[in-house]
């Protein structure tokens, strides 16, 4: 059996999850602040977020960065002398502090203290996607 097929399928399965939360989560903020005034509504974006947070883009970080690091290591191949890879893991840990700000956004709204608005979840949103197109970049072209 070749694992790192086996290895690298795995890991673009766990990325195209943890995108699909990354992107979505976010617009799930936008209806929560708009009808944050709205108590059952407001209650029914809690449970969304968290569900989507903790069953979905939770597991699907943590498989990314496993099966990332194992194709890596199962390739052999050196971060150091291979600059696409050393411009692909700052962006991946780019995406994985956005993740992290998302949680701290979702325990603001879970206590009702979140401060922020619409807009700015809009244009929070854009974040994943431009990382997610660099990252595509680096990976396809190769630099260096």
């Amino acid at each position: 059996m070749n694992y790192y097929l086996l290895f690298k399928s795995i890991h673009l399965i766990a990325v195209i999850s943890w995108m699909a939360g990354l992107l979505y989560l976010p617009r799930i903020f936008v209806y929560h602040v708009e009808h944050s005034d709205e108590k059952n509504i407001s209650e029914t974006f809690k449970t969304m977020e968290r569900r989507l947070m903790f069953f979905i883009m939770t597991p699907a970080i943590i498989l990314s960065w496993l099966f990332g690091i194992s194709l890596v290591l199962i390739s052999e191949t050196s971060i150091h002398s291979n600059l696409w890879l050393q411009i692909k893991f700052f962006l991946v840990v780019l995406l994985t502090i956005y993740h992290l700000f998302l949680v701290h956004c979702l325990r603001k709204f879970a206590l009702d203290e979140n401060k922020k608005s619409a807009r700015f979840f809009r244009i929070l949103n854009e974040i994943p996607t431009i990382l997610l197109i660099l990252i595509i970049l680096v990976v396809i072209y190769k630099p260096l």
